[in-house]
């Protein structure tokens, strides 16, 4: 019987590789996205997609219930891979957009995870597999809420992991670098929806900045950058080894802040990573 599993986040980048590779490798995948125009592509190409919109609580329910109904009540691996990023200081981000960060990166993560764990200790085990960032490890600058947001998720999954211990129910963490992917495009409309236009002109020159970088979509490809597949390679280690990693860190820049992060003084690592940005 294939093995089964729920990827969030699929219609574009590391969601919709890991559900194309997966299932061409045998798996059988329900590639779960929160549009229907989205759904209905993902159907067209060949996948058993369904709607499961991370920030409602009901859609949760029922996607994950269609998933089980489909398996006959069992489901082998969750994938929580559906996020965003909210650029901005930490002083002209508010409230509301910090919620909603937090919303999709950590809540809606950690729903999903108590909706299919009773049906994984039912059967005697399961993977769940996080897709955080090296962000949940070290910070960036204008980064704050996503930051915290993968800080969060971080902390979470390391303490489900040890309740889980001795279950037969695994939990990793997949911490990629820069990733090919719409995060950037993504965060670039969320700024322009949010505070473009309500910034405090404190950070007027930095922002200015950002859209002439990080946000360019006429920027060259960064050398370090990774493909999807690259995350993807990892997530197949955590699917399928007998004892998978706790984290697995995606491409060099993430392996290198890593050991920074273990080794080096936070006033050193500050002076770092202000540098690089």
């Amino acid at each position: 019987m294939n093995k089964s599993i729920l990827i969030t986040g699929c219609s574009s980048g590391i969601g919709y590789t890991a559900a194309k590779m997966l299932k061409e490798r045998g798996y059988r995948v329900f590639a779960a996205v929160r549009k229907p125009a989205d759904m209905e592509r993902l159907k067209q190409e060949g996948f058993e997609s369904l709607l499961l919109d991370v920030n409602d609580t009901a859609s949760i329910k029922q996607g994950i219930s269609q998933a089980l109904a489909l398996t006959g009540g069992t489901l082998d691996a969750v994938f929580n891979n559906a996020g965003f990023l909210q650029a901005g200081a930490v002083e002209d981000v508010t409230r509301a957009m910090d919620e909603a960060q937090f919303a999709t990166n950590v809540f809606g993560a950690m729903e999903v995870v108590r909706n299919v764990l009773p049906v994984m200790r039912k059967q005697g085990h399961g993977r769940i597999i996080q897709n955080s960032s090296i962000l949940g490890v070290v910070a960036i600058t204008m980064c704050g809420s996503y930051n915290a947001s993968k800080f969060a998720l971080e902390g979470y999954s390391d303490t489900l992991r040890q309740e889980l211990r001795g279950t037969g129910i695994h939990v990793s963490i997949i911490c990629p670098g820069p990733i090919e992917s719409a995060l950037r495009e993504n965060a670039h409309q969320q700024f322009e929806k949010t505070l473009a236009k309500e910034q405090t002109g404190i950070h007027k020159a930095v922002y200015e900045k950002m859209k002439k970088t990080y946000f360019n979509p006429q920027q060259p490809k960064q050398r370090l950058q990774q493909s999807p597949e690259t995350v993807v390679k990892k997530l197949i280690h955590a699917l399928e080894s007998k004892r998978p990693k706790a984290h697995y860190y995606v491409g060099f820049p993430a392996q290198l802040f890593a050991v920074f992060r273990r080794l080096l003084p936070d006033c050193m690592l500050d002076w770092v990573l202000v540098k690089l940005r």
